[in-house]
């Protein structure tokens, strides 16, 4: 099982890293691009993977893992690294991606996101196995739902036995929310992204978190399933990991700041230079 103190004292540590900028360890800086439907996030670890700093800044430029605004991806990223690099007094080179199950296709463009900001890839990994970087789980199911998908990774002995991945994220949890209350996108997802009315939309998006998990339920077997990990920003929803345990009958856990936890996984795997 995962030591769910240990992540949560982790990823405190990455989400403080948002205002305030740690002494690296070592010179070298590895460095995490997060292409997300919602978010585009940069994390900057050191060479012993302690949290440095992060940048993030929302953007629908992307969807369903797909870029679908080439030159609007690159603006941001090079703008977060220019914050990055202001706040570190240094020069980032490097950088690692990962990409949504079923996107592989779309891995080129990715890259040529990242490089035309100024940074090299020196790694590509898939999405759930970049956040198991950071939960380090043997068995077990990694579910990483972000802005536009639902992917899942299953762990065997430590090694990935199956990568899914479908449609259905927290775009559709806004667009029900917008549908609901007759109100635009924009005003649907600051209501979303607001803690205190989670309890209030609940009953509007519970339909649509029980797909998620009807996903997961679909490529998973319970009796072969020891836990169900959550991680990226949909799994922020109050009460997400008790509409899974529900649907899937599987223990589900979700640790704090499960937004960063793939950022931070993909930093993880990038490579020293």
């Amino acid at each position: 099982m995962m030591d769910l103190d240990r992540v949560d004292s982790y990823m405190a540590r990455v989400e403080e890293s948002e205002t305030k900028t740690f002494q690296p360890v070592g010179d070298k800086l590895k460095v995490g691009v997060d292409l997300g439907t919602a978010y585009i996030v940069l994390v900057v670890l050191d060479e012993d993977n302690n949290p440095v700093a992060c940048e993030k800044k929302a953007a629908r430029v992307l969807r369903d893992g797909v870029v679908v605004d080439y030159l609007g991806a690159q603006r941001i990223v090079k703008e977060l690294k220019a914050k990055l690099e202001e706040r570190l007094g240094r020069e980032l080179t490097h950088c690692a991606i990962a990409m949504p199950a079923g996107t592989q296709s779309s891995t080129k463009t990715h890259i040529y996101v990242a490089e035309g900001a100024g940074l090299e890839v020196v790694n590509v990994l898939d999405e759930p196995t970049a956040a198991n970087s950071v939960f380090q789980i043997s068995d077990g199911v990694v579910v990483d739902i972000g802005g536009g998908t639902t992917g899942l990774a299953i762990f065997k002995d430590g090694k990935v036995a199956e990568i899914e991945d479908e449609p259905t994220g927290g775009t559709h949890l806004t667009l029900v929310l917008a549908g609901n209350m007759h109100i635009s996108f924009e005003e649907a997802e600051q209501i979303k992204l607001d803690y205190a009315r989670h309890r209030e939309i609940f009953p509007v998006i519970k339909a649509v978190l029980e797909k998620m998990a009807a996903i997961v339920r679909k490529y998973i077997k319970k009796d072969d399933t020891q836990a169900i990990y959550l991680c990226g920003g949909t799994c922020c929803m109050t009460d997400i990991e008790k509409v899974f345990e529900k649907e899937t009958g599987i223990q589900t856990i979700k640790p704090h700041y499960p937004f960063l936890i793939t950022p931070a996984g993909i930093a993880m795997n990038c490579e020293s230079r």
